[in-house]
């Protein structure tokens, strides 16, 4: 056996362990409870309870870490993916929103909601209780709509 071939093994599993070391940080920033959406807005119980199961992880600043958003390579890709979404839409700091852009983020809410985009589809093969049904989208866009009727009559 040539002895590349018996190096190989040992190459591959040093460096398994070696970028278990490279660890970007797990974050949930502290939340002011004033600033949250349901703060300022009327959020009903429905779409709470659909915001929690399917939203918390990625947009918010509550995501509970699972156990393998502690093994490298796969934790880089969560990390990375909870950044990207507080970023696009984080409601525990909907106050830093302006009004358009919430009118905005709402819509979108509803519309990839329908669509099935939202929840991430690769989010949901791995966590089937984030997964919408018929009802929770009916929750969460009947939520939104109130909201930006409120907003239009402002």
């Amino acid at each position: 056996m040539p002895a590349v071939i018996r190096w190989v093994p040992a190459v591959v599993i040093s460096a398994a362990i070696g970028i278990q070391f490279v660890r970007p940080p797990r974050t949930n920033p502290t939340t002011d409870p004033s600033r949250t959406l349901a703060a300022r807005t009327s959020l009903t119980p429905d779409a709470a309870v659909v915001l929690d199961r399917g939203c918390r992880d990625c947009h918010s600043n509550d995501t509970r870490w699972p156990w393998y958003s502690h093994v490298a390579p796969v934790s880089w890709f969560v990390i990375d993916h909870v950044d990207h979404g507080r970023r696009h839409l984080n409601y525990s700091d909907w106050a830093q929103y302006e009004p358009d852009t919430a009118t905005r983020l709402l819509k979108n809410a509803c519309e990839f909601a329908r669509k099935e985009t939202m929840p991430l589809p690769s989010y949901v093969r791995v966590h089937g209780e984030a997964r919408l049904s018929d009802r929770d989208i009916a929750a969460l866009c009947d939520f939104t709509d109130g909201v930006l009727r409120e907003a239009r009559r402002e």
